[in-house]
């Protein structure tokens, strides 16, 4: 047949490109399997967007380190006078890094200030695809600087999914429970050898750092944690509306337990009339029932009743972790159940 040599062989199904391919990036046009010029750049533009979403993604841990950092030299020069001891507890400071621009700076000055080599070769080979590797200028051009914008907007937009919408079963504590761990694969975020990378990424979105001590089993000693973004029904948790906590008696700790409100925006302390947005069994105020039970209630205004209160705000989201401080074996073998946070209608 005309256009054919004397030696052919057919091209096995999924081989060949058909000259058009529908995809969610658009049509994408080839002629025998070369793409045009007009799908090129619409490719590249789409590589080096998933680079970036995936390097974000990947940099949180680093930013979050770079943010304290900033953060903390408000306070003293990076070359140090003798050591003296600051108190800047009650001074505010962000200790988680930005969802813009501003956060591939950041990951930037990480770079270059860590030892070439420093972290593992996948992860430094996505931070360099898209312009950011030791000893080299990070200077991208309009069209980079458009994509990692909408990277980074995307990046963050995907760690909050991860993080209040967590969709992995293992890390709730108890069947059609809210309240679920933030160190699924313990603190190095492993599972058979495997990386759990969504694990990773929601845990350092939400929190800034990490030990082993902080997901360690100790019976009667350290401390552990239960999260919960959503109430009993798996809605979001609505600073307008009031909501109860019911902590069943014989909380099986050594030390004490508490609960706090967290904003989702920030992730940091929710921000309120209230000096700690916290109830603890060591609060002062602290109230039990007959049955050494404890409510807690979170609402805007303290309900009619209410001993132990939480407020919130109108308008604004928030979360929860519950901590247990000496935890005992009731809590790690389940047989002592936490209760959900259900909404008073």
């Amino acid at each position: 047949m005309k256009g054919k040599g004397k030696t052919t062989t057919a091209t096995p199904e999924g081989i060949a490109s058909p000259d058009k391919v529908e995809t969610r990036l658009g049509t994408l046009n080839f002629f025998d399997g070369f793409p045009d010029e007009a799908t090129v750049e619409r490719l590249y533009d789409n590589h080096d967007f998933q680079r970036a979403v995936q390097a974000y993604l990947l940099a949180i841990p680093a930013v979050n380190q770079a943010a304290m950092r900033k953060a903390l030299l408000q306070w003293g020069p990076a070359n140090p006078p003798p050591m003296r001891f600051l108190n800047i507890s009650p001074e505010p400071f962000v200790t988680v890094g930005p969802g813009d621009y501003q956060f591939w700076d950041l990951l930037n000055g990480v770079v270059q200030s860590e030892p070439p080599f420093t972290g593992d070769p996948v992860t430094l080979g996505f931070f360099a695809s898209i312009g950011i590797e030791h000893g080299k200028p990070f200077a991208p051009d309009t069209r980079m600087k458009r994509i990692l914008t909408e990277a980074a907007s995307v990046g963050d937009a995907t760690a909050r999914a991860l993080t209040y919408r967590m969709r992995d079963k293992e890390a709730y504590y108890y069947d059609g429970s809210a309240w679920r761990t933030a160190f699924l694969g313990g603190y190095g975020f492993k599972r058979n050898g495997i990386k759990l990378l969504d694990s990773a990424s929601q845990y350092y979105f939400y929190a800034t750092g990490v030990t082993p001590a902080m997901e360690a089993k100790m019976v009667g000693s350290g401390s552990q944690y239960a999260l919960a973004f959503v109430d009993a029904k798996g809605r979001p948790l609505d600073g307008g509306r009031t909501y109860q906590l019911h902590v069943p008696a014989n909380v099986p700790i050594n030390n004490f337990w508490s609960v706090i409100a967290y904003d989702n925006q920030t992730r940091s302390f929710l921000q309120t009339d209230q000096t700690w947005p916290s109830v603890t069994s060591k609060d002062k105020d602290f109230h039990t029932n007959e049955d050494g039970s404890v409510d807690v209630y979170f609402a805007p205004e303290r309900p009619k009743g209410a001993r132990n209160f939480i407020q919130t705000i109108p308008n604004k989201g928030w979360n929860a972790i519950f901590r247990l401080y000496g935890p005992l074996e009731p809590w790690f073998d389940k047989t002592w159940r936490l209760g959900e946070i259900e909404r008073v209608e």
